[in-house]
């Protein structure tokens, strides 16, 4: 539907919204969707080595990394393995889009300082539940960014043949 009054944003508001187009779950929403965000995206600051959440922690928000690297990691028994070093504009902690999930890896401030935007996952909810369209272009980019993931995950595998038991991966978890 054409309207005739078109809301304006502020420079600030711009600002957050050409930082958001650069992420995937982001960048196909219109101004008018990634402000229905704003009202929830708070900033977090970090310093080096604080960690950001445990692995088995309630996914509780979803964070875009602003400044900084943070390091996701897993804990094997006694040791922690590397699994990335996230960057600007980049997200993690994205199973927060899910209901009631708990978080599979772990994640610290890498850098001297980071700087985050994090959105609540009740806020993300609550987004959802009031713009059908919205969840489904977020949604979209979630499954597409899984399937990215998953074309990495099996052309490793394949590199490193044997390494580890990937049938397992698709037990189901019924």
């Amino acid at each position: 539907m054409f309207s005739f009054f078109k809301r304006s944003y502020t420079a600030e508001e711009k600002k957050i919204f050409r930082f958001l187009r650069q992420n995937t779950f982001f960048s196909t929403l219109s101004e008018d969707e990634m402000y229905e965000f704003l009202p929830f995206m708070y900033v977090r600051h970090y310093e080096k080595g604080e960690v950001i959440f445990f692995r088995g922690d309630p996914s509780q928000g979803l964070y875009l990394i602003n400044k900084g690297i943070v390091t996701l990691n897993i804990d094997v028994e006694d040791k922690f393995e590397e699994l990335t070093h996230m960057r600007p504009t980049e997200v993690f902690g994205t199973n927060a889009l899910l209901e009631n999930r708990k978080r599979i890896y772990n994640a610290i401030c890498f850098s001297d300082r980071c700087e985050l935007y994090v959105i609540p996952a009740t806020n993300i909810q609550e987004v959802f539940e009031n713009n059908k369209h919205i969840k489904a272009k977020v949604m979209m980019a979630m499954a597409e960014y899984y399937d990215h993931y998953m074309s990495n995950l099996f052309r490793v595998y394949q590199e490193s043949f044997g390494f580890f038991d990937l049938g397992r991966t698709f037990v189901s978890s019924q």
